[in-house]
């Protein structure tokens, strides 16, 4: 069966750094599940896989757009440091929940900590990267009703 619209496709991938040095190997578990043509992974690897079978091993090259978006400088702001008082383990590195300005809750990374505050990135830790993944698909089958009526594949608990 090839990869289309409505399909539950599982597979493994590797993520590559600029200079080929292996970032991410996700084959120590489970392969992946996502159900196709619903949004469900970045569009760049969607499309990749599109039309191919269980089996085929792809090297992809995804272009910020089709990946975790282009990086925004806006994204990146100083919050009073009184913001962060009495959390514990918070430091560079340190990730929070933040509502932007339009109310929507994104994730936050602490980037520095200065005299002027505390400096957050909410950008994706990809953005603005083209990511070199090579891609195994595992297995392709048809969705379930519940899936397509979820628009997602149901992961078992841990």
């Amino acid at each position: 069966m090839k990869v289309a619209e409505n399909t539950v496709v599982s597979f493994h991938y590797r993520l590559f750094d600029d200079d080929g040095v292996l970032e991410v190997d996700t084959r120590d578990g489970d392969a992946l599940p996502y159900l196709h043509g619903h949004a469900n992974i970045i569009a760049g690897l969607e499309q990749a896989m599109a039309g191919h079978e269980a089996g085929e091993i792809l090297r992809v090259k995804v272009a910020p757009q089709l990946g975790y978006g282009l990086y925004d400088d806006d994204k990146v702001r100083t919050l009073e440091a009184s913001f962060f008082d009495g959390l514990e383990d918070f430091g560079i590195g340190f990730s929070c929940q933040l509502e932007d300005d339009e109310g929507t809750l994104e994730l936050a990374t602490v980037v520095d900590i200065d005299d002027e505050g505390v400096t957050v990135d909410s950008n994706h830790p990809y953005a603005g990267r083209t990511l070199d993944f090579e891609i195994e698909i595992m297995a392709v089958r048809a969705a379930t009703d519940a899936e397509l009526g979820a628009g997602r594949v149901e992961l078992p608990d841990a």
